[in-house]
């Protein structure tokens, strides 16, 4: 193994994009000895910044293929990369249980159906007299919400992690770049990666983690890869705490595929993944706050202090995520649509082994 690792310090492999997959792959190598050099012009500008970080891994209710092999393969790395994290920052953690709710009586059929097909003591369906249910109810001023809760799905703060990544990346000396590579080709042996000013950087292995802008460095290398964007976006709202007591409310929750988090008594998150497109609609807080038959008075008159957003890429004919060795010494890994951060762990394992494969 010792040698093995001296043989990686000899090669070097580029990453094009630093989201939380491109920054993830540099952990994952730069533990094996690689040297690696991340690329990308605007870091703090890419879509992980824009993440809520909810792991919806038990609760997937497609227990078979590709996708559910890579999140049960992260739901056992996850806690042993956090306890790595840890020395870096001591508070970034996994914020458990996590809650999926639904208005709808088909939809929370099929939730039953799930929890009672899977005999898995740590997924259960809330009983409609549980506190959980009762204090959400009372707060949305209804008494159709139900659902059910993992106790092994959770989450990860985004910008925590992205910070507690850039502190490793920092500590081994990660070689970062902040510029716009144009251009992939192959020379002899090695690749050059290009930038907008024309600066050459040459390497053993090229990984391309950046979103949509990845199909555009394929062009001329002979890949049917199509990627559409999706926009990913959030709003935290201001309310009237006197209305409502928000401190009662689980720490994450999801109704009807709008992710709620609770910051204090008076501000919450409501974010979703769900719109194919670039640009947010003028009326994102309806958008956003519509989960209801019924909009609840405090909600309704809350008022938006901060909204974000992120462009994520989905992949057009394929599933999600797009992970290929596409020629030797280059690999994609992208189109994660809503599960970059659950995938991260798996997906630069496969990635490692993919080079270490190539290598021997």
């Amino acid at each position: 193994m010792k040698r093995l690792k001296e043989n990686f310090q000899k090669k070097h492999i580029v990453i094009i994009g630093s989201g939380i997959i491109g920054k993830f792959n540099a952990l994952e190598l730069s533990e094996l000895g690689f040297q690696i050099t991340i690329i990308d012009p605007a870091q703090l500008q890419n879509c992980s910044n824009a993440a809520l970080g909810l792991l919806m891994g038990n609760m997937y209710q497609k227990r078979r293929g590709r996708s559910w092999d890579l999140r049960k393969q992260s739901i056992e790395l996850w806690p042993k990369w956090i306890v790595f994290l840890q020395k870096f920052n001591y508070e970034l953690n996994i914020e458990k249980p996590l809650i999926q709710l639904t208005s709808n009586e088909e939809k929370l059929k099929k939730l039953e159906k799930f929890i009672y097909e899977n005999n898995d003591l740590n997924l259960q369906i809330l009983e409609r007299d549980s506190i959980i249910l009762k204090n959400i109810n009372e707060a949305f001023q209804t008494k159709n919400i139900k659902g059910i809760i993992s106790y092994n799905d959770g989450r990860i703060n985004a910008i925590s992690l992205l910070k507690t990544l850039d502190k490793y990346l920092k500590h081994k000396k990660i070689n970062f770049i902040e510029k716009e590579v144009i251009k992939i080709k192959k020379s002899k042996n090695e690749w050059i990666s290009t930038t907008k000013n024309n600066e050459q950087i040459k390497s053993d292995i090229i990984i391309l983690c950046n979103s949509l802008k990845a199909v555009d460095l394929l062009d001329g290398l002979s890949q049917n890869i199509k990627l559409e964007p999706v926009l990913g976006q959030a709003i935290e709202i201001d309310i009237n705490h006197a209305e409502v007591n928000l401190l009662s409310l689980p720490k994450q929750f999801n109704i009807d595929g709008k992710n709620i988090i609770p910051k204090s008594k008076n501000k919450l998150i409501i974010g979703s993944t769900d719109e194919y497109s670039t640009k947010p609609e003028e009326h994102i807080f309806e958008k956003l706050t519509n989960f209801l038959d019924k909009k609840p008075s405090w909600l309704s008159k809350g008022k938006i202090s901060k909204k974000w957003y992120g462009i994520r890429s989905r992949p057009d004919g394929e599933p999600s995520p797009i992970m290929r060795h596409l020629d030797e010494g280059l690999i994609i890994c992208t189109g994660f649509y809503k599960n970059g951060i659950l995938l991260a762990p798996a997906c630069s394992k496969w990635v490692a082994n993919e080079i270490k494969n190539y290598l021997s």
